[in-house]
């Protein structure tokens, strides 16, 4: 599986619309090359150079099969339009949260979508360790796209 953003490459600089420094939009994403069998997509975003450990900054699940992309600016709803739920990120709110590190070095944000055989059937609100513990054994395909961004 592929996962890109029209917003920025992989490995590059996250522009400030998707961070508090901005209006703090979630970016668009678009995935291709999904393994046959595929029934539900779920979504993990964290700051992997945190200084508490790794962050998490947004989290969704229970996406349809037959989604291949999640347009700019998805709002903190529980639930999603299209179908799907969103978790509760570290900042304690649900939906997204951007980057937003201390002045310093570029922090690295890893986007991970995986490809899940079935619904995760969590309700919204959910954890980062719940959808873990929910996908373990069930994931068919991940991608990786990581965005940088520094204050």
């Amino acid at each position: 599986m592929e996962l890109r953003s029209r917003s920025f490459q992989d490995g590059g600089m996250i522009p400030k619309r998707h961070t508090c420094d901005g209006p703090e939009l979630s970016p668009p994403l678009e995935w291709s090359e999904v393994p046959e069998g595929t029934n539900s997509f779920a979504l993990l975003m964290e700051d992997e150079d945190a200084p508490s450990g790794t962050w998490v900054h947004w989290i969704v699940y229970d996406l349809p099969a037959e989604t291949r992309s999640l347009p700019e600016g998805i709002t903190s709803t529980e639930t999603l339009p299209r179908g799907g739920a969103q978790g509760k990120n570290d900042f304690g709110r649900i939906g997204y949260g951007g980057p937003c590190p201390s002045p310093g070095r570029p922090h690295r944000y890893l986007f991970r979508l995986y490809a899940l055989d079935g619904r995760v059937n969590l309700p919204p609100g959910a954890s980062k360790e719940q959808l873990l513990r929910a996908i373990a054994g069930r994931i068919k395909a991940e991608a990786r796209l990581v965005g940088k961004y520094s204050r």
